[in-house]
C-alpha cells in the first residue's frame, strides 16, 4: 500500500481529525496541519498527497467575514489540478464544491443530524462504488 502525505486544514481549535488520524498512522501515513484559525499560511500542493479540509461554524458564502476562505478556494482549485486527493467535511465539502463551480448557499433549515445520502453515478467516485444507496451518514 502507498503512504501518503496527508496534510488538513482545521478552522477551529476544538476540532480535529478524529478517526482519520489514527487510521492515516497505522497505515504509515504522515500528518500535517494548517491551524487556519490561528492565521497560519496554507501549503502548496507539492507539500502534499491528500488534503483534508475539516468543518467550522463559517459557511463557504462567508467570505467577507473569512477572507481565508478565498485563498482556501484557490488551494483546492490548484489541489485537484495537480491530481491530489482531497477531501471535506462539512465546511470543507462546501470549500470543494465552490472550487468545482457548484454554487453553494446557505440552507432555509439546519442540517445536521443523520441523513440519506445517494450516490450520483456519473461522477464515477470510486470512494461511492462500494457504499449502498441510499446510506445514512451523520
Amino acid at each position: 500500500m502507498a503512504t501518503f502525505r496527508i496534510h488538513w486544514l482545521q478552522h477551529v481549535p476544538f476540532e480535529g481529525l478524529g478517526y482519520i488520524a489514527p487510521w492515516a498512522r497505522e497505515h504509515g501515513h504522515t500528518l500535517s496541519v494548517t491551524r487556519v484559525h490561528a492565521g497560519e499560511s496554507l501549503p502548496s500542493p507539492d507539500a502534499f498527497d491528500w488534503l483534508v479540509v475539516m468543518g467550522g461554524p463559517m459557511g463557504v458564502y462567508d467570505t467577507d467575514q473569512y477572507p481565508h476562505l478565498s485563498d482556501e478556494i484557490r488551494l483546492i482549485e490548484n489541489a485537484v489540478a495537480a491530481n491530489r486527493r482531497v477531501l471535506g467535511i462539512c465546511l470543507g465539502a462546501q470549500l470543494i464544491a465552490a472550487a468545482l463551480g457548484a454554487r453553494v448557499y446557505a440552507s432555509g433549515q439546519r442540517e445536521i443530524g443523520w441523513f440519506p445520502v445517494e450516490a450520483v453515478p456519473r461522477a464515477g467516485s470510486p470512494f461511492a462504488a462500494d457504499l449502498p444507496t441510499p446510506v445514512t451518514v451523520f
